[in-house]
């Protein structure tokens, strides 16, 4: 993965930071590299307003159904943003971009011939984009919480082994080490693209902190688990994301941590 570029605050708190890291990302997605944007879902009116109206009918209707105000801005800028940087990356003005959808509802491009793949995320404020071309990919971020009743959450949806290890873990290292694990396994639930079908505790992921980050096995197949790839994407602090697809590991290249704003004035500026 790139070095990411550190997000600096200074006494005023306003952030300062180069996007050349950013802008490195702009050109055409090529060979197998993966492309990871992460964009914090903050932004003045106005910049809700200018996501709102990229949206497809039935997107806005989807927004407009939210009950909680902070919910509708988060969908609004989370699917603004998504069709930004798609129709960047396929030379299409983002109102234009038709969206297909799988039956368990994971989208994808409709656009003939297209060969990029995507996946996004978003929790808690932040959200995670990545783009690929020729292979299907899952994302998943989780914002770190306290979390009441998680060993018993971990009981029901984590394999046993996963439980046990993350048992033995300290209380601190515990709360860090069952969101790695639910993202993880969350981005590889999103990568098949069949939901609550598969069942959580199907297969084994990797839990602590440190150690390798992969599958273990697949209902206790570990060849199958070998022809997987998983990421951490460990660059937010205080949050837990992952990428999962089902080839060889690719390359990982990455945005500094974003916000929509910035986002949108670097693609109208390049």
């Amino acid at each position: 993965m790139s070095e990411n570029t550190t997000i600096h605050t200074d006494r005023q708190g306003n952030k300062t930071h180069t996007i050349e890291a950013a802008k490195d990302l702009l050109c055409e997605l090529a060979g197998r590299d993966i492309h990871v944007w992460a964009v914090q879902l903050f932004a003045p009116d106005i910049v809700v307003e200018r996501c709102f109206v990229i949206l497809s009918p039935d997107e806005r209707a989807r927004a407009e159904r939210f009950v909680f105000e902070h919910h509708r801005r988060a969908y609004v800028l989370s699917r603004g943003i998504l069709r930004a940087l798609l129709g960047r990356y396929i030379s299409l003005h983002p109102a234009d971009i038709q969206f297909s959808y799988g039956s368990k509802g994971k989208p994808h491009l409709s656009e003939f011939a297209s060969a990029i793949r995507f996946n996004c995320s978003h929790s808690d404020g932040m959200a995670l984009y990545a783009m690929t071309p020729h292979c299907d990919l899952g994302v998943d971020i989780e914002k770190i919480r306290p979390l009441q009743g998680m060993e018993q959450i971990a009981q029901c949806f984590f394999c046993p082994e996963e439980v046990r290890e993350l048992l033995s873990l300290t209380p601190v290292e515990r709360e860090v080490a069952f969101f790695r694990c639910w993202s993880r396994k969350e981005a590889y639930v999103k990568a098949v693209g069949d939901g609550l079908a598969i069942p959580l505790d199907g297969f084994r992921v990797t839990v602590t902190t440190g150690g390798p980050v992969e599958f273990v096995h697949f209902g206790n197949d570990r060849a199958l688990a070998n022809e997987w790839a998983l990421h951490d994407f460990t660059a937010i602090a205080s949050y837990a994301a992952a990428i999962a697809y089902h080839e060889a590991p690719r390359p990982l290249r990455s945005t500094p941590v974003m916000t929509v704003t910035e986002v949108l004035a670097l693609l109208e500026s390049s």
